[in-house]
Parts: structure tokens; sequence; C-alpha cells
């Protein structure tokens, strides 16, 4: 079951995305972070565990990033991680947001979901604004990938 995500699922959402960043697949979010982005979350719930999770989170009237997509390993490659890329599609599509982005170390799972490839350069400076408060820049080695929105999703 797809859902928004509730202050309930805050620690099981820090530990998926932690265990994932541990393995430097993924960076690390802190559980303030989690509690002040509540909002911008969606989890994948099976069995009343928390086994995926995605957040859409605004940065401008047109912009949006999908952040820390995470699926348990054991639930991988079942479609979880795309629904919950939808959903956040979906919301962007619901605010009227034209593009979202998503920087990855997987960049060929946002491919599948219809994103392009794009050269960070091409993304305005305010994205890069939060990326100066993280402890790999500038060298993190995520990959840039952008999706534009059409009217029907």
């Amino acid at each position: 079951m797809l859902r928004k995500a509730t202050i309930e699922d805050i620690e099981k959402i820090y530990k998926l995305i932690n265990e994932f960043a541990s393995k430097n697949v993924m960076l690390p979010r802190s559980l303030s972070e989690l509690y002040e982005n509540i909002r911008d979350f969606f989890v994948f719930i099976q069995h009343d565990k928390v086994v995926g999770c995605a957040a859409l989170h605004i940065f401008w009237k047109d912009l949006a990033e999908i952040k820390s997509v995470a699926v348990l390993e054991s639930h991988q490659r079942e479609g979880i991680g795309k629904k919950l890329v939808m959903a956040c599609k979906r919301e962007a599509s619901k605010l009227h947001i034209a593009k979202i982005f998503a920087l990855t170390y997987v960049p060929e799972f946002f491919e599948k979901c219809g994103f392009i490839r794009v050269e960070k350069e091409s993304l305005p400076h305010k994205i890069w604004s939060e990326c100066v408060k993280c402890h790999k820049f500038p060298d993190c080695g995520e990959i840039p990938v952008i999706y534009e929105l059409q009217k029907t999703i």
C-alpha cells in the first residue's frame, strides 16, 4: 500500500535511508531533516512494515526534486520504487510543477521512469545551495536526471 508518510514512519524511514547511505549508495538524512520534511514523503507498506520511501521536495514554482528513494533490498525489483516515483510525479502534476529532477547514484533506475541525464551545470544554482551543506560536496558523484511533466499523469 502506498500512502503519505506520518510521524510514526519517521524512524523507519531514517533506518531505511541510512542503511543505504552506510553503503555509499545514497546520501544520509538526519532525523531532524526527516521530521522537518515529513510532508514531502511517501511510504510503501507491506504487512505493516515500511519497505520503501521517496520524497518530493518543492524548490521553486516550476521545479521539484525527488529525494531519498529507497526500497528494502528484499523487496527490490517488485516495482515499488517505480510506484513511489510515480506518486511523486502525480503530486508534482497536481501542484502544476513543470520539471522534476533527481540527483542519484543509480541513474538507470530513473531513466526507466522516464528521466533523462543532464549536466549539473544545467540545474539552477538554488539546487546547489543545498549541496554545499553536504559532507560530500563538491564531488559527491551523484548524476543529475530530469523529467518534464505532461499535463496528464
